[in-house]
């Protein structure tokens, strides 16, 4: 089965979520932001499961349940610290396009402002700037697309991403 979902990585606060909702009205599809599906299977918030598990227990929670994720035609919003599984980030490639939302540090440190309590899957005495610079290049190396969100605003975004997996489809339409 081939899958058409639209998979969106990057940081806490790049607006995984926000532009998965809006893409997925555009592009008439499901939305599914595994975060939110990580405390429905489990019954806990991140934090909790940080709290009681640790970092790398939330991260193994994450990939089982992103692992069990079969779905076809959704807007995908993953959670941080999902690029960190090899196994992970294969199986949401199988899914469909990965997009990377790429913000500027200083942008993401100005909308999270939750971060010790957001349930950010990290090492205790990792700073949220070792975090970003730990994380931008696996997002890099997992995107299919990346988008520089910049000054962007929401629309502009939605539209890039839309005409840019266009042009995709167009392109993998005519392979041989």
């Amino acid at each position: 089965m081939i899958h058409n979902n639209i998979v969106l990585i990057g940081m806490p606060g790049a607006g995984k979520g926000t532009i998965g909702v809006m893409l997925a009205k555009r592009s008439a599809r499901d939305f599914v932001d595994t975060d939110v599906l990580i405390q429905v299977v489990t019954g806990h918030s991140l934090q909790h499961i940080l709290d009681e598990n640790g970092y790398l227990g939330l991260r193994d929670v994450e990939e089982k349940v992103i692992l069990s994720l079969d779905c076809d035609h959704h807007v995908i919003a993953t959670g941080g610290s999902a690029a960190y599984s090899a196994r992970t980030m294969r199986h949401l490639s199988d899914q469909g396009t990965i997009v990377f939302l790429d913000v500027s540090f200083d942008l993401i440190e100005a909308r999270v402002s939750d971060y010790g309590t957001r349930g950010i899957a990290r090492r205790e005495d990792q700073s949220f700037r070792q975090l970003y610079e730990e994380r931008l290049p696996l997002y890099r190396r997992y995107a299919d697309i990346t988008i520089d969100c910049g000054d962007s605003g929401q629309d502009a975004l939605c539209e890039e991403i839309l005409a840019l997996l266009a042009d995709r489809q167009d392109e993998t339409a005519w392979t041989p």
